[in-house]
């Protein structure tokens, strides 16, 4: 209707056309071959070459199903803006579970320091990182990473470590870890700029063409 008119209309009808939601919404994860995706009271399980992950959405009130063994579909019925934004959320974590099984996550991190040098070694069978020297300090920083999270040292550059792993939300997580460990406290930090910085994300395999 012209504006005018509809300004004419009584006020319950108004409130029906602004409490309109959009009736379905639906998105699609094609599943490459090699990859097997499992679905049951909306916890997915993703299997591949390097590993399973599993994650629950049950905190969403969304629909998930397979579409025969290619492809899962997310779908939500009646759902105003901020829940129809959660279908392709769901999606892109389905998506980034397939790659972790598949390629791998790989984050390179870089020791950043003036003039005190940041001594970094792994212990416990590649799980934790010890910190030494930052800013000249005696105290050894211990950090330790998520589970099935492997922290290493880079033959190839000096003052380099990787994070790997095939979920990338713990993969992050540890590198985030490792950053804050580093905080420099009580000092300007425009000057005092040492510390350890994620410099490249990346996948431990090279993806192919």
């Amino acid at each position: 209707l012209p504006l005018p008119q509809c300004l004419q209309l009584p006020l319950s009808i108004l409130h029906c056309f602004a409490a309109m939601r959009t009736i379905t919404s639906s998105e699609e994860v094609k599943i490459p071959p090699g990859i097997t995706v499992s679905v049951n009271a909306r916890v997915v399980t993703v299997k591949g070459k390097r590993g399973t992950l599993k994650k629950s959405f049950k905190h969403l009130n969304v629909e998930m199903k397979m579409i025969g063994k290619k492809k899962l579909q997310v779908k939500k019925w009646f759902g105003n803006r901020k829940e129809l934004a959660c279908v392709r959320t769901v999606c892109s974590h389905v998506a980034n579970m397939i790659k972790g099984v598949t390629l791998g996550y790989r984050y390179k991190m870089r020791s950043v320091y003036a003039h005190f040098p940041i001594n970094c070694t792994v212990s416990e069978g590649n799980s934790v990182l010890d910190i030494r020297n930052f800013l000249g300090e005696k105290v050894i920083r211990r950090v330790r990473m998520s589970e099935s999270i492997k922290v290493s040292l880079s033959t190839a550059m000096k003052d380099e470590l990787y994070v790997e792993g095939n979920d990338l939300e713990q993969v992050s997580r540890s590198a985030a870890l490792i950053q804050q460990s580093t905080t420099v406290k009580n000092k300007d930090i425009r000057k005092f700029l040492d510390g350890i910085y994620v410099s490249e994300r990346g996948t431990i395999e090279e993806p192919e063409d």
